[in-house]
């Protein structure tokens, strides 16, 4: 059982890691997590997309270390998600315009990117390098690339952000060319044997997006280059931010969380358009993920619809090794323990999703844990 990074805490503060970002891990390491993954920790500060966003830095090492301990501590392995941001990035944040595959509006951030110098490209590879090697000094047991979701390696995966007309762009083998060389150099940076992961999309969601038959592709690729397993995942920030998790929509809750007065009011005039619904079913990615395990040799850990010991059980016996356990874990830390006793064979989570909200209120928190269930009929 892996807890995804996906469920990004919201619990460092300035950059740093907090006593109380430690404490929810170490809570999920000891209701039965076998590990627990440190979320949205950009290679550099110009690939951040939150004012209390990690980022790799020398000044972070004793810190990291002193995470790592703490969850080791209590019985699991942790790992530490690496990304950068790309057009995603808050200008807000970093003080420049967003890096990006091609100049594209994000209308998230309503900025326009720059597209990226081949020497800025180059740039960014030594950083992911030198953030995995900070990872491994400080003592984690693995690290995880985040080459989908749109963040930067994901935009020059796809096409619809990859408009590119030199080498890193175009064909597949192009769009491949950057992510696959961060794969490489962290793979050098870190040595053989130590575990880097790679979390992918499988698609983008929408038309003119990445699609599974390319996906597969880029799996085989990033196996070649290094990488020690895959999460094939799904869903575009930008644009189809719900399609990686689907459930109910909390435009309310969203907008209450905004920052300033003017992106409340449009978060809730204007959030259906931008956060679009999709029903959460049981193992929503399986069929692909396994088109996915089926091109590779290296683990490929599943996520995606999991809501019961018998889909559990289910992935399992469809090869997967490891299984990504995010909301129901949120809801409940002490969920595995439980399910390992036969106390319950089933998360409540009802798919909510505010706290995808929370986040950006204070940090990540099962609201429906604090203010009863939504029943299904009111969704």
């Amino acid at each position: 059982m892996v807890m995804p990074a996906g469920c990004y805490e919201g619990l460092a503060r300035s950059g740093s890691i907090t006593e109380e970002l430690i404490d929810h891990h170490q809570r999920l390491a000891a209701g039965g997590i076998g590990m627990t993954t440190l979320g949205y920790c950009a290679v550099s500060f110009d690939g951040r997309g939150f004012a209390d966003e990690l980022w790799a830095r020398p000044e972070l090492l004793p810190q990291l270390r002193r995470f790592a301990s703490a969850v080791h501590s209590r019985g699991a392995a942790v790992s530490v998600q690496l990304v950068h941001c790309g057009f995603f990035s808050s200008p807000g944040v970093t003080g420049k315009r967003p890096l990006g595959a091609s100049r594209r509006l994000c209308l998230y951030r309503w900025a326009v990117c720059t597209e990226m110098t081949p020497a800025e490209i180059e740039e960014k590879v030594e950083d992911f390098g030198r953030a995995a090697r900070l990872a491994q000094e400080a003592g984690f047991d693995a690290v995880e690339l985040h080459a989908g979701h749109g963040y930067l390696l994901g935009q020059f995966l796809s096409p619809w952000t990859n408009r590119r007309r030199d080498g890193f762009g175009g064909s597949l083998q192009k769009r491949l060319r950057f992510p696959a060389a961060v794969v490489r150099r962290v793979r050098e940076a870190t040595g053989p044997g130590f575990p880097v992961l790679v979390k992918m999309n499988q698609r983008d969601g929408f038309r003119g997006g990445l699609e599974i038959a390319d996906a597969v592709e880029a799996a085989r690729c990033f196996e070649r280059e290094g990488a020690s397993a895959l999460i094939p995942s799904c869903g575009f920030t930008a644009r189809t931010p719900l399609y990686m998790m689907r459930g109910r929509v909390p435009v309310r809750e969203m907008a209450a969380n905004q920052g300033n007065l003017l992106s409340r009011a449009g978060t809730r005039l204007f959030g259906r358009l931008f956060v679009q619904r999709y029903p959460c079913t049981p193992l929503f990615q399986r069929d692909e993920a396994l088109r996915i395990r089926e091109a590779v040799a290296i683990p490929v850990i599943y996520v995606g619809g999991v809501l019961s010991l018998a889909h559990m059980e289910s992935v399992v016996a469809d090869g997967f090794p490891f299984v990504q356990l995010g909301r129901a874990t949120v809801r409940d830390p002490e969920l595995v323990l439980r399910l390992r006793s036969g106390e319950i064979a089933e998360s409540d989570c009802d798919q909510c999703n505010r706290c995808i909200a929370a986040m950006d209120g204070g940090g990540v928190v099962c609201v429906s844990a604090t203010r009863g269930l939504v029943p299904r009929d009111r969704w």
